[in-house]
């Protein structure tokens, strides 16, 4: 880390703490050279491939876009929408570490998208799944039947 102050490379952490739940890390530092104290913050990069092999970072905003679609018309707030994708990048975290192919970004969706709003669930798993007639929602809605009697 250069020093704002002075440029020099030497400096200590004087403090660590996590935020953004546990996902990034505030350092307080101190310059071993001018004695000047500064922040830093250190975040961890989740990584999505996408289907063409091209390597993006993951992008929340993204995740929220898609199922606002799904969602368009139903009673879900903004709120709900980023919690949901903050869970799903837990979730993909968790699970993948720290670079994920996009169809897993798409199965992590369907979980907390199911517990938040049934209606948007099936609208979002029948294009992430390829709904090709009726008996494929109706194969849905009896898995959410049985996943509603379950929890």
């Amino acid at each position: 880390m250069l020093c704002p102050k002075c440029s020099s490379q030497q400096s200590r952490v004087v403090d660590s703490r996590t935020i953004e739940m546990g996902v990034s890390i505030r350092r307080r530092r101190e310059c071993l050279d001018c004695t000047t104290r500064f922040t830093t913050v250190e975040r961890s990069i989740l990584l999505v491939t996408k289907r063409s092999g091209v390597t993006e970072e993951f992008s929340r905003e993204k995740v929220v876009k898609g199922v606002r679609r799904a969602c368009q018309g139903r009673n879900v707030s903004d709120d709900a929408l980023k919690r949901l994708a903050h869970e799903v990048e837990q979730i993909i975290r968790a699970e993948h570490g720290s670079l994920v192919q996009t169809n897993q970004i798409g199965l992590a969706i369907l979980d907390p998208l199911r517990n938040l709003d049934e209606v948007a669930y099936l609208r979002f798993a029948s294009v992430y799944k390829s709904f090709d007639s009726a008996e494929d929602f109706e194969q849905e809605i009896e898995s959410l039947r049985a996943h509603r009697a379950r929890g």
